[in-house]
């Protein structure tokens, strides 16, 4: 029996990746699995490409922009724009996800998935063949893959919660294709121990030589800390445990140790002044043009375009849309919330109305155009697709730049997976979580990591940077952390993921080793969640409101498709299998 499910669209084993390539031309076919048995895993060069072939997959369109949609798109960070006729948005912010919706398409991720389990099952033997393929050379392969498939299960389980989970690799259309979900906790302890597994074999960053794409391009020993302390930190909220934010915290620790070693390897063994700190944080000034200049000092992990093989037109066609001579046709799909232009007294409160807290914050200028204008319902992105320089000027400044269009022929900006400074908002987040009391000594630890970013960002003659005292609280500095996350990180895909894990910390009754289909009644969501999340809209934010209302609703439909051909899929059990009601 041959089943047309995910795994049916993704390449198959007959393949050999040449280049990266463009992202929709990349792939050379063999006809059958017979030919690739007998022709192919036979030399290095064979393992290399397929291992580039699951990067190239990654930097997909259809990934990138699930990425920002799953991650940006469903919180209080994005609106679709004026004049845009695209119901599909309508109803992604109307929270009508029918299973029809195309963003619930998981295939993209599980298309990367399938390619990491072809390298994994395959290349081992490479090394009986071609002698020039060492033990090493196939560790750090398989550390990759092992990473690298662990991200896209990560992706998955906060995007629906339970999925299915497989290591086996499909390569012919005869085999059985039939995966029943797990619940989440089972798939994230797959996910920990073959992170484990990598951090041991996979290249220490910054192995492949000074400025080399690779260093962040590549699957690298930061990347893969990275990635635990993220998932460490979404078990830890899902199921409130200790143990997990301990585990954040010291894989957290293990970035920041290793990118200040990088950082005195590379800049001489003594340092001083603003270089003597453990962050060696950029200039706020310049963190715009850090961001966008692809695989910047603070980076750890980036989808790598170079605007000649391969564009990154889900960036383009969401944030930006200029003319192609330069003129400012158009901006993208969407377009930043109400809450991005002007600063309020509220803004370090998940109840404020605004995200920045002073005109001094160098953000608040880069990443809009026209901040600090009249109170307009939508601001166009600057963050990222602006080709020109910060501005500096910001205190003569009574309103942001202007969008005169960007004129890129062919675009050429990197999809941000981790940075160091998310990274060191997320031990802020978990030690949050370690106090025992409001008294603790480690909100303290807290602040000071969520000031030292906070303050870089900051007009260095302002007076009005984060004092301890506001914040000494628990609750306190919960709130300011994923503000301060909202800040640094907005329209970079985490911002959703952010608040999720707010609303798991506060229910109570959640079961992550249990699936969703399997029970009848829900933990309830928070209110304060609800109302982080509406706080973008203009009007019909209460419709949006009441339909938020336990866990279920925090993640996407299975596909209709995938329901159809799948027969061991459990539907979530809040959405209806039908065009006329998006709810049960």
């Amino acid at each position: 029996m041959k089943v047309n499910n995910i795994f049916s669209k993704v390449v198959l084993g007959a393949c050999a990746v040449l280049t990266l390539g463009s992202c929709n031309d990349f792939l050379t076919i063999y006809p059958t699995d017979k030919t690739v048995a007998e022709d192919f895993w036979k030399k290095k060069a064979d393992v290399d490409q397929m291992v580039t072939g699951a990067y190239a997959a990654m930097i997909d369109y259809n990934v990138t922009e699930r990425c920002i949609v799953w991650g940006a798109l469903r919180s209080d960070e994005l609106v679709k724009r004026n004049g845009l006729s695209n119901n599909t948005i309508d109803n992604v912010l109307a929270m009508n996800l029918l299973p029809s919706n195309g963003y619930n398409s998981w295939s993209g991720f599980y298309n990367v998935i399938n390619r990491c389990n072809i390298v994994l099952n395959h290349a081992a033997g490479v090394m009986d063949e071609d002698p020039e393929f060492t033990q090493g050379d196939y560790d750090a392969v398989r550390g990759q893959m092992l990473a690298l498939r662990s991200l896209c299960y990560f992706y998955l389980v906060r995007a629906f919660r339970d999925v299915p989970y497989t290591t086996q690799s499909y390569e012919d259309d005869d085999q059985q294709m039939q995966v029943a979900q797990m619940c989440p906790d089972s798939v994230l302890t797959f996910c920990i121990k073959d992170l484990k597994e990598a951090e041991k074999i996979v290249m220490r960053s910054g192995a492949y030589g000074y400025n080399n794409w690779r260093n962040k391009g590549y699957i690298t020993r930061d990347a893969v800390y990275a990635i635990l302390a993220d998932i460490y930190l979404w078990r830890a909220s899902m199921n409130h445990d200790q143990s997990d934010y301990e585990s954040c915290i010291e894989y957290a620790d293990k970035v920041i140790k290793s990118k200040d070693e990088y950082y005195r390897e590379n800049h001489g063994a003594s340092v001083s002044g603003a270089d003597a700190d453990q962050y060696h944080l950029t200039d706020g000034r310049f963190v715009s043009s850090m961001l966008s200049n692809n695989n910047s000092i603070e980076s750890i992990l980036e989808w790598q375009y170079d605007g000649d093989h391969n564009s990154n037109t889900a960036l383009e066609n969401y944030y930006d849309m200029s003319g192609s001579e330069g003129q400012h046709d158009a901006s993208g799909n969407v377009e930043a919330s109400q809450l991005f232009n002007s600063p309020s007294a509220d803004a370090n409160s998940l109840s404020g109305t605004k995200i920045y807290h002073s005109k001094n914050d160098y953000r608040m200028w880069n990443n809009v155009y026209l901040a600090n204008s009249a109170e307009a319902l939508q601001l166009e992105i600057r963050k990222f697709v602006s080709r020109r320089g910060d501005l500096t000027d910001i205190e003569n400044r009574n309103k942001g730049e202007e969008k005169t269009g960007n004129n890129f022929p062919a675009y050429q900006r990197n999809w941000i997976v981790y940075r160091l400074t998310d990274v060191m908002l997320m031990k802020a987040e978990a030690l949050v979580q370690t106090a025992t009391n409001d008294s603790s000594s480690v909100l303290r630890s807290a602040f000071d990591l969520v000031q030292t970013v906070n303050k870089r960002s900051m007009l260095q003659t302002a007076k009005d940077t984060l004092t301890f005292t506001d914040f000494k609280s628990k609750v306190g500095m919960e709130e300011l952390v994923l503000c301060e996350r909202e800040r640094e990180l907005c329209f970079e895909g985490k911002r959703w993921f952010d608040l999720v894990r707010y609303a798991y910390r506060h229910m109570d009754g959640v079961n992550s080793r249990q699936k969703l289909a399997d029970v009848t009644t829900w933990p309830t969501l928070p209110r304060k969640f609800t109302s982080v999340i509406v706080r973008k809209y203009d009007t019909g934010g209460d419709a949006v409101a009441y339909k938020m209302k336990t866990e279920p609703f925090l993640y996407w439909p299975i596909a209709r498709r995938e329901i159809h051909v799948n027969l061991l899929l459990k539907q979530n059990p809040v959405y209806s299998d039908n065009e006329t009601s998006s709810k049960n």
